[in-house]
């Protein structure tokens, strides 16, 4: 048994914050955010907009375009680390949303990863017959962990969601996944606050990020780990059809379609519209790409994420 994408679906806050408005509130430039990262742009929550309502949104979407109906819905896995309440997950609050109830609803947090390791576990659960219809979504309020006035990490982060239904198949739609993580490097990126840790640094829950260092690791860490999906299953890098990257730089996105020896054209960028919208990016691009027929039935996929951790993800799949 396998596990097969059967619909996909997003959703954006309404308010979009372009460079141009935090060019007049902190020291930064329209030119120098795009130079550095090719974001233009990122859409905040409203005050009242939950994680879990962006969650909702996407994922009717996904739904509508699978054609089921929530009760059809056997298992909920969300990835994010910006939850509405410590508990329940956001998970729970999802079905409940949904109006359903009695299967397990998880969340898993990752970071900018969450999609790719809630993917991987919704995919193992249908494989082995526990469920048979999963509904995995990347979630983010990333706006309220964001220092507004610290330049280095306020032009990179936006809120939204994206929504996959995975249901089985005896065709193989996911072909394979490999994840990872390496907590040593857990001071590069990290937003301080928690629940058993109190922290007496001022502004603890924002989050903190030595980008240079992030950078680097992320370049080869994704390099490796696409180098194991290619010989795990014998396949030549002109064989993907469509990469879908983790949106959170495009320097990044370059240098590993570089290795990957991917054209940009075959490459999927939503990065410049929503910034890094942590583990909602992946889910969000490929739905992007769906919607506007670039990704068709029988493409072979390649999605991969890097995330605070670290924690990395990719998995590979004919849609």
């Amino acid at each position: 048994m396998y596990s097969r994408i059967a619909g996909t679906g997003s959703y954006l806050p309404e308010r979009v914050v372009t460079n141009q408005e935090l060019e007049a509130t902190v020291d930064t430039t329209d030119e120098w955010i795009r130079t550095r990262t090719g974001i233009e742009q990122r859409h905040i929550a409203a005050d009242d907009e939950m994680t879990s309502d962006l969650a909702y949104h996407a994922s009717l979407a996904a739904m509508d375009a699978a054609g089921v109906a929530p009760h059809e819905i056997d298992m909920i896995v969300v990835g994010t680390c910006t939850p509405d309440l410590v508990f329940p997950n956001v998970a729970c609050l999802l079905q409940e949303r949904l109006g359903i109830g009695g299967g397990p609803a998880f969340s898993v947090e990752a970071a900018c990863s969450g999609f790719m390791y809630a993917f991987s576990v919704a995919d193992q659960f249908i494989r082995t017959g526990t469920v048979r219809r999963a509904l995995v979504v990347g979630a983010e309020t990333m706006s309220r962990i964001v220092d507004w006035t610290d330049r280095e990490t306020c032009v990179l982060f936006g809120d939204g969601a994206g929504a996959v239904v995975i249901e089985a198949s005896e065709e193989p739609g996911t072909i394979y996944s490999v994840l990872g993580a390496d907590g040593k490097y857990k001071n590069m990126l990290y937003a301080e606050m928690g629940i058993s840790k109190k922290s007496t640094v001022p502004d603890a829950s924002f989050i903190r990020m030595n980008g240079n260092d992030v950078f680097k690791m992320a370049v080869r860490t994704l390099e490796r780990m696409v180098d194991q999906v290619i010989e795990e299953n014998d396949i030549k890098q002109g064989d993907i059809d469509w990469f879908v990257p983790h949106q959170a730089n495009l320097r990044i996105i370059n240098a590993t379609a570089k290795r990957l020896k991917i054209p940009m054209e075959r490459v999927v960028l939503t990065v410049a519209q929503h910034g890094n919208t942590s583990a909602a990016s992946v889910p969000m691009a490929l739905d992007t790409a769906v919607q506007d027929g670039r990704i068709k039935r029988g493409d072979l996929l390649l999605l991969e994420a890097f995330g605070g951790g670290f924690t990395w993800g990719a998995s590979l799949i004919r849609y």
